[in-house]
This record gives C-alpha cells, sequence and structure tokens, in this order.
C-alpha cells in the first residue's frame, strides 16, 4: 500500500504542472499525500475491520471512506465523491472516474486468490464507481496487484490485463507529448500500468508515471502500488514517506503492513518488508505513542479538519 502512497506525495505537485520529464525529485517539500493516500489506507482500514470475513466489506469501505474523508476534507476529492462523504444514505452514484482504481491497492495485497482479488475490488467499489468503467479499472489494479506479489512475471501480468480488462497498444514515450489530463478509469489506468510494464525497478516506475503527465499523484499512486507489489521498495524511501503521514495513517499502514506484509529492500539489496522498516524506524507502533504523536508533528503541507 505504500507504493501508492509514495506514487501520490512524488505526483501531487505536478498534477496541474505537469513534469514531462524523468528528472524530478520523488519527495519535495512542496509535495503532500493526497485523496490517493487517504483512501488507500481507509480500504485498508475497512479490510482490516472485517478480520478475514469481508462479508460486510462494503459497509465497512462506506463507513472508513467517509470517516477519512471528513478528517481529511481538503485532501482533493471529485466534487461528486465530496458530496458521498457527508451524505447520510451513501448511495453508489455511477462513477468511472480514476478514484475508484488509486484506493484499491490493499485489496491486491489481502486477497488469497485472484477471484477473491476480484470480489474484495467489487465490494470497495461498488459503493461510489458502480459504472462498468469504474469497476473494471479497479479490478484490473486489484488484479494486477495479486497477480505481481505472487510472482508473475510483467509478460504475464500485461496478457492478463490485455484479455481481460485493457489492450495496452501504446508507450510512454509515444504519449508523453500529448496526453492530457484524463481522470476517468479508461483514460488513466491503461497509461499507469504502461508505467510500470516499462520500468526496470520501484523508482523508475514512478519516475515513468509522473513524466506522462495529467493526472499525474493518481497515476503514480496507481503505478507505485504496482512496482511495489513487484519490485519492492527502497527502504529510504520507505522512511521518507511516513514522514508525510499523521499519526491516524500511520497507525493503519502499520497493522495493515503487519498482516499483509510487502517487500521492502534495504542495503546491499537485502531482503526486508515493510514492517521491518515501518518497525526499525518507529518501534513498536500500538506501544508507543510518543512516536505516533513524534510523527504526526513531522508533517508539512498537510489540511486537517
Amino acid at each position: 500500500m505504500i507504493g501508492a502512497i509514495i506514487g501520490d506525495i512524488a505526483g501531487s505537485r505536478f498534477e496541474r504542472k505537469n513534469r514531462r520529464s524523468k528528472d524530478f525529485s520523488i519527495f519535495h517539500e512542496d509535495s503532500r499525500p493526497t485523496d490517493d493516500s487517504v483512501m488507500s489506507v481507509a480500504i485498508a482500514k475497512a479490510i482490516l475491520e472485517c478480520h478475514g470475513n469481508y462479508a460486510d466489506l462494503s459497509a465497512k469501505a462506506v463507513s472508513c471512506m467517509q470517516e477519512f474523508g471528513r478528517m481529511y476534507k481538503n485532501a482533493g476529492y471529485g466534487g461528486a465523491f465530496i458530496q458521498w462523504i457527508w451524505s447520510s444514505d451513501s448511495k453508489s452514484y455511477g462513477s468511472f472516474g480514476n478514484g475508484a482504481a488509486m484506493r484499491v491497492g490493499p485489496c491486491g495485497f489481502a486477497a488469497k486468490s485472484i477471484d477473491e482479488a476480484k470480489e474484495l475490488s467489487e465490494a470497495v467499489t461498488k459503493v461510489t464507481h458502480d459504472h462498468p468503467e469504474g469497476l473494471k479499472g479497479a479490478e484490473a489494479v486489484a488484479v494486477s496487484v495479486f497477480l505481481a506479489r505472487t510472482g508473475k512475471n510483467k509478460d504475464e501480468i500485461k496478457e492478463y490485463i490485455a484479455d481481460n480488462y485493457y489492450g495496452i497498444n501504446f508507450t510512454i514515450d509515444e504519449i508523453r507529448p500529448t496526453y492530457k489530463f484524463d481522470v476517468s478509469c479508461q483514460g488513466s489506468v491503461p497509461v499507469a500500468l504502461e508505467a510500470f510494464f516499462e520500468s526496470s525497478d520501484f523508482e523508475d516506475a514512478i519516475r515513468n508515471a509522473v513524466s506522462v503527465g495529467g493526472d499525474s499523484d493518481t497515476i503514480a499512486a496507481i503505478t507505485g502500488v504496482v512496482a511495489e507489489a513487484y519490485y519492492g521498495i527502497p527502504a529510504d524511501f520507505i522512511e521518507k514517506a511516513t514522514e508525510y503521514l499523521y499519526a491516524s495513517e500511520m497507525e493503519i499502514v502499520y497493522f495493515f503492513e503487519q498482516l499483509f506484509p510487502s517487500k521492502a529492500i534495504g542495503e546491499n539489496n537485502t531482503s526486508l518488508s515493510v514492517f521491518d522498516v515501518i518497525e526499525g524506524k518507529y518501534g513498536q507502533w500500538g506501544r508507543r505513542k510518543d512516536i505516533a504523536e513524534r510523527n504526526k508533528k513531522l508533517v508539512k503541507n498537510r489540511f486537517m479538519q
């Protein structure tokens, strides 16, 4: 999940001021997590609250997304989603926006099978983005994460995506000069996946995603969560990313990564988990509330209620 957060942070300052180059700082004082990170954390919390029984996952997703959406009310949500966050009836609204795809990464990490990845994706997506293209875009990302973390190579993942979701017949270099801002799933998920397919490691995937322009933070968040599952994330990237998160977010990341560990890369290419890195930096989160409060004070350029 933290791969999505890193992509979101990297792309946040370029969303309306696109950087058509791979030469930029991944972390910057003007960067911040946006709605992509907030909603990914909310979905992770919903999954955790199910304790392995996902019969009520849709209801948990509604509750957690509204909880975090109201807490971080200026994170950059779309207009219809803002209304949904504050609504009492919480009806889905037929969206095919890429908000469905940017938050679904935790489903791919929690799933025990590809069918379960699809089921979890549908459960957390249909509560808002119940348009066929919204459901499709989210499922494509969740499935990509599942396939990447369970050992499929890029050719196998791309073939599955082509057979079931999107035929990707372009390269990032080809579309970079003319690609425009597009918040639909069909206009951004294939781009995000191609940024991953063309990458050589996690950092290169993020640079590919941001460099194409458009909805930079969301595209990079989608690319980042798939690249995390495939490559693992450099430990120093994980440590830096946590400094952008509030304690309420870090607590969810900590316990999600403990239960559903993803890959990290330490010094000299040693194999770690994201949880190892976070615990190494902050100690046992549940017993170290002083660390939680300290982390909260490190955050810059964020907006809370």
